[in-house]
């Protein structure tokens, strides 16, 4: 997904389940997408995507890693990411956080890591892979609700989806104009859930209402600050989406993942 700020301006790039927005001294990256070692393996993808509710997982074209490819694809070196930050730990958006690992802080919500690390057999069987994550370089930055942790982009607490997900407002700087979006990630996943208020399809530990409730809480937020809601898996909406933030920044249409 595509989270973009910069202090001073305003560009953004991404793709995917994962996306980077300039946070004053380096980029943050939004989620990380897929593990490929889990999917290109075929007994690791036996033993993890096997029997995952008839979910088969697809990676992008391309023999190297689809995250730092991406990352490239949009004109950035990895080193220039100074933070990363995920909604929350499903293997579709931590897979990546082993790049970073010793190298820059990652954000998360305290009860979204401490579900995947106390609760792992069950947390697996929600599709939270614990290999993904659990490395003790890490440096989580864990928060308890509603925190800024760049310039200009907030993380939500939305919990409901997973036990500490987390949406992320990105405000752009008033010297660009200002406006922004709300990344719902899994809050929302698609057009429908937010216009028609449809509770999410996953949840761990929730209720249907109380899916709803974040959708309407974030949706109050961004008709407030006036910003645009995007929800985190519509096959419509982030094509489009990518190609028009792509080409703010003047990445040519063929570099987009």
């Amino acid at each position: 997904m595509v989270g973009p700020r910069r202090s001073g301006g305003g560009d953004a790039a991404g793709a995917g389940s994962r996306g980077a927005g300039r946070g004053g001294r380096g980029w943050v990256l939004l989620d990380t997408g897929f593990n490929p070692a889990l999917i290109g393996d075929p007994a690791l993808k036996r033993r993890f995507h096997g029997r995952f509710f008839g979910i088969t997982p697809v990676l992008p074209p391309g023999e190297g890693d689809p995250l730092l490819e991406a990352v490239a694809a949009q004109g950035l070196d990895p080193d220039s990411i100074t933070a990363v930050a995920v909604s929350h730990l499903h293997n579709d958006h931590s897979g990546g956080i082993r790049h970073f690992a010793g190298r820059v802080p990652v954000h998360a919500q305290r009860r979204e890591v401490e579900y995947g690390l106390e609760h792992s057999a069950q947390a697996e069987g929600n599709g939270i892979y614990r290999i993904d994550f659990d490395d003790p370089a890490v440096d989580w930055r864990l928060a308890e609700g509603d925190v800024e942790i760049a310039p200009g982009i907030t993380a939500l607490l939305t919990a409901g989806h997973t036990p500490g997900h987390q949406s992320f407002a990105v405000r752009y700087d008033d010297s660009v104009g200002g406006g922004g979006f709300v990344f719902a990630f899994d809050a929302a996943d698609l057009t429908e859930n937010i216009e028609e208020e449809l509770a999410v399809g996953g949840r761990i530990g929730a209720s249907p209402e109380e899916t709803v409730d974040q959708i309407r809480r974030l949706k109050a937020l961004a008709r407030a600050q006036g910003l645009r809601l995007v929800p985190g898996h519509d096959p419509e909406v982030w094509p489009a989406l990518t190609a028009e933030l792509a080409a703010a920044r003047g990445v040519p249409a063929g570099a987009v993942p």
